[in-house]
């Protein structure tokens, strides 16, 4: 029995570029989390510790800073749902660059990504890179089932 005959080295090396960036975009997910985790106990502690008023008491003003944590609020509202946002599309990047579809909302991922410095912005030139070439361009079309992208 003779193996499989090799494909084309560009393929091959496309193919192993896509899947490398596949699983790295899923880390970046995972790295989502726990970022989204440590938001939350973060949250937590500054409400007990700004909430406490026992230890207000022996501090020079008196008595807690007038509702800090309302501002807070909203700082960690707004970085927990970019952060979410971010996981949620590393992760849906990810899963489309493994069945090679949707190459255009990876580039939007890629780009989102390289706010995230430094793995993030590693990780979105990266991809920018390896989804521009004409030959990922070409893959994606033939595994597309329309042949649009």
């Amino acid at each position: 029995m003779q193996p499989p005959p090799l494909a084309d080295p560009v393929e091959r090396k496309d193919a192993e570029h896509l899947n490398l960036l596949a699983i790295f975009h899923f880390v970046i997910a995972g790295f989502a989390l726990l970022g989204l985790l440590f938001l939350c106990l973060h949250g937590l502690l500054m409400s007990q510790m700004f909430g406490n008023q026992e230890m207000w008491k022996n501090s020079n003003g008196g008595s807690p800073p007038p509702d800090i944590m309302g501002i807070f609020k909203w700082i960690y509202i707004v970085s927990g749902l970019f952060v979410t946002a971010l996981g949620v599309g590393n992760l849906l990047s990810g899963l489309f660059m493994k069945r090679r579809t949707n190459r255009i909302f990876s580039l939007i991922v890629a780009g989102l990504n390289c706010i995230n410095v430094p793995l993030g912005t590693v990780l979105g030139v990266f991809t920018i890179i390896v989804l521009t070439r004409d030959s990922v361009a070409r893959g994606y079309a033939l595994a597309s089932p329309s042949g649009l992208r």
